[in-house]
């Protein structure tokens, strides 16, 4: 069964200060996309060891994606993509790329995003916004390049 992991990076949902909607409406787009999976959840303040910790972990367990949702912004406690490029062995960047375009033609302000993506050992991670609609818009953006990637990283040849 293949795993899938969502990592949600928010000082105030990790203190109960507010509700993480971002992370489950993650979840739901994973689970409608790869029925067949098992998606692994979690919730960390934004600490750097703290999210490079939990995606080392899920990649040690076989996590075929990581993704991470919050703390990709300019914002003095934004440390996720520092983090995941701490635990990363090769970036991905046309994914974060991709995130960018697509959000920039709804809202300006998703060129400010910092996220990136790459691979530790053969986990893909890749960082997304940390606001619901950001969220889902950048997954749905890349989803087809997710299950493309995750194909050609299993070891598969055919491109489409």
């Amino acid at each position: 069964m293949m795993l899938l992991a969502v990592l949600t990076v928010s000082d105030r949902c990790a203190q109960g200060r507010a509700t993480d909607t971002a992370g489950p409406a993650v979840v739901s787009l994973l689970e409608s996309a790869w029925p067949e999976a098992q998606v692994a959840v979690a919730l960390v303040p934004d600490d750097q060891a703290l999210i490079a910790g939990r995606l080392v972990h899920w990649s040690q367990e076989g996590a075929a994606l990581v993704l991470t949702v919050g703390g990709t912004g300019l914002g003095p406690r934004d440390h996720t993509p520092e983090a995941t490029r701490s635990v990363m062995d090769r970036e991905a960047p046309g994914l974060a790329e991709a995130m960018r375009a697509v959000g920039a033609e709804r809202n300006p302000y998703a060129w400010l995003s910092r996220g990136v993506a790459g691979l530790r050992r053969s986990t893909l991670i890749v960082n997304l916004p940390g606001s619901r609609r950001g969220a889902q818009e950048s997954l749905a953006a890349i989803l087809p390049l997710l299950r493309h990637g995750l194909q050609i990283v299993a070891g598969g040849q055919s491109h489409p």
